[in-house]
């Protein structure tokens, strides 16, 4: 089924244009839950609740850009607002320190160590593992992780900065970076 088809099924509430869409997007829209959850069944607890935000506001999609990004953004916002609604996103850290940390696509040379960075991610406070998602992953700016979490446009860069301090400590101890050096986020633009 060509998306355009999946698309015209789905505003007629077809079953199985649902179900191709859900097939075609639901791994990689997991893959966005999971960066967002506590475990795996929070992350499909999102992606459903999501599925479901996407069946009913298909209408609204205007074919202006990508039909993946659009499920993607409902996906992303859906994620926030379970955080939200749990306020688990207000968790912070103090931390000693708060060394920069950039991460360069030159510095993971496999697809193995880019799971392993992935998986470091998900070791940061829960707070800090959504600013640096949004931020650097995402590709919001600070404003808007500040208006979508409802705290202060400082408070986003603060946690960005501490994310990626701690980040850092992580990967040095799990040897995947060898010593402190500067990591480049995939980042629209950094810090």
């Amino acid at each position: 089924m060509t998306e355009e088809a999946i698309l015209q099924g789905c505003l007629k509430n077809s079953a199985k244009a649902q179900k191709s869409l859900y097939e075609k997007y639901s791994g990689k829209m997991l893959a966005v839950c999971y960066r967002y959850a506590h475990n795996r069944e929070d992350a499909e607890d999102m992606l459903q609740e999501g599925f479901i935000k996407v069946f009913s506001q298909i209408h609204t999609f205007k074919s202006q850009g990508a039909f993946e990004g659009w499920i993607r953004r409902i996906i992303i916002h859906t994620c926030i607002n379970n955080l939200k609604k749990n306020k688990k996103f207000k968790e912070s850290v103090d931390l000693i320190h708060a060394n920069s940390l950039q991460i360069r696509e030159d510095t993971i040379p496999s697809i193995l160590q880019a799971k392993q960075v992935v998986e470091c991610i998900r070791l940061l406070p829960i707070g800090y593992r959504t600013v640096l998602n949004l931020y650097a992953i995402e590709g919001f700016s600070h404003k808007e992780i500040s208006d979508l979490l409802d705290i202060e446009e400082s408070t986003s860069r603060s946690q960005y900065t501490r994310a990626k301090a701690m980040l850092e400590d992580i990967l040095i101890k799990k040897n995947i970076l060898q010593k402190p050096r500067q990591i480049y986020l995939l980042a629209s633009g950094g810090e």
